[in-house]
């Protein structure tokens, strides 16, 4: 016995029901996607973000994993489905991020795919100690670890990329390796007669010149002037040596005394001819550059000038010139100076 059939409109009736049922569901399970997928995630546990760093070599799954103990995701199934229908499955980055208190998952996955990671960088500026690069890179937040100060003028002053979580000492060796790269690629390049033999020679030489001129078209002419006098076995009667042999490179926050300059120490650049003992801070790149390619003079005299720079002379007669000038300057700006000028 056949089973009745339903009437025609009832079976039509009951295929749209059906119908309009799925698509509510499907409109629903979309607009839930969308939420999920562009409605506000998580909201930060402290602050108004949250630090993820993930490391080279991390895959799909520990990347969800990480952001998900973090709090920056919901899900890390989702976070799954999300990069793979987005094709991003094969670019993620790794690094460090910042993400912000309730960032969509389609934010994070853009992010990730984009490698928009957070960038630090440590920075130390030309002719500072190796006391004084250590100090920055104890102060520096996302460096880990402690470090011993090295020798003297065995780091290359620069600005270097760090990342969260690396050790001082890493990063050292980094400053310390940079220096033995400089060296090898400028040392072959020099001038020929020069007054030293070896590289530390010139890293010793290079360094008062860092210390004696701020401005970088001066460094190969004040380099001249010393390999000059090292030539003529003259006392290179560099101020900086003085302030090493007092502070260790410390500025001292007034001029330099009478008795300092008299001193009979191995840094008395006026009493003592040749290089001292090591070199007194660290050059840079250029300073480096400027002693092993000095131009080429007969100046063995500088003073400064007035306007940031130094005046040169070949002779004591016309110095003592230039001395007298600059004097007067100063003079000058000490009267302005005065409460009664």
């Amino acid at each position: 016995m056949t089973p009745p059939r339903l009437p025609r409109t009832r079976l039509l009736a009951f295929v749209a029901g059906l119908a309009a049922t799925f698509f509510a569901v499907l409109i629903l399970v979309g607009v839930g996607a969308w939420i999920t997928f562009y409605g506000p995630g998580p909201e930060a546990r402290q602050g108004n973000e949250t630090i993820v760093v993930l490391r080279p070599g991390s895959g799909v799954s520990e990347i969800g994993s990480t952001l998900k103990r973090a709090g920056v995701i919901r899900s890390t199934d989702l976070f799954r489905v999300a990069v793979k229908l987005s094709g991003a499955d094969r670019k993620l980055r790794a690094g460090e991020y910042r993400f912000a208190s309730g960032e969509s998952l389609n934010s994070v996955v853009n992010k990730l795919e984009s490698g928009k990671v957070v960038r630090h960088y440590v920075t130390v500026p030309e002719g500072r100690t190796v006391a004084m690069a250590v100090r920055i890179l104890n102060a520096h937040p996302v460096l880990t670890g402690t470090v011993e100060v090295p020798p003297e003028g065995t780091i290359l002053p620069e600005t270097y990329e760090v990342t969260r979580g690396e050790s001082r000492a890493a990063v050292l060796k980094r400053m310390m390796d940079a220096r033995e790269e400089a060296l090898a690629e400028l040392w072959p390049k020099r001038a020929q007669g020069l007054p030293f033999t070896t590289p530390e020679e010139a890293i010793n030489l290079a360094a008062i010149v860092e210390k004696e001129t701020s401005k970088p078209a001066e460094r190969p002419r004040v380099a001249a002037v010393y390999i000059n006098r090292l030539r003529q076995g003259m006392p290179l009667a560099a101020d900086p040596t003085i302030v090493y042999g007092v502070s260790r490179g410390e500025p001292l926050g007034r001029g330099i005394r009478r008795s300092e300059l008299d001193a009979d120490t191995p840094w008395n650049s006026y009493k003592r001819a040749g290089l001292p003992p090591h070199p007194i801070a660290n050059p840079g790149r250029a300073s480096i550059a400027a002693v092993l390619n000095p131009a080429i003079t007969k100046e063995l005299f500088f003073v400064a000038d007035g306007t940031g720079g130094h005046a040169f002379a070949e002779s004591a007669a016309e110095h003592n010139r230039n001395v007298l000038k600059w004097r007067r300057i100063e003079a000058e700006r000490a009267a302005k100076l005065r409460p009664d000028a």
